[in-house]
């Protein structure tokens, strides 16, 4: 009896190790790819953040005219 006990308790947790084994596998390489997604998201979101501020900047500076900037004062 009691070696019946000791060989099913051996059973039921190698099936647990081999269950989690696989799903720790399966999540780390979720994780893996979900991280290659945000970070390809976050270079395309600083690039057109990069362009808008480019193409802000020049309009700004077209709306300008050079009267309006003042002169520097000299020390």
């Amino acid at each position: 009896m009691g070696l019946t006990n000791f060989v099913l308790t051996v059973a039921g947790v190698s099936a647990v190790i081999l269950l989690l084994r696989s799903d720790v596998k399966q999540s780390a390489s979720i994780f893996r790819r979900n991280v290659k997604h945000v970070r390809q998201w976050l270079e395309e979101e600083t690039a057109d953040a990069s362009k808008a501020i480019e193409k802000s900047a020049k309009e700004l500076e077209s709306k300008i005219s050079p009267k309006d900037v003042p002169k520097k004062d000299k020390d």
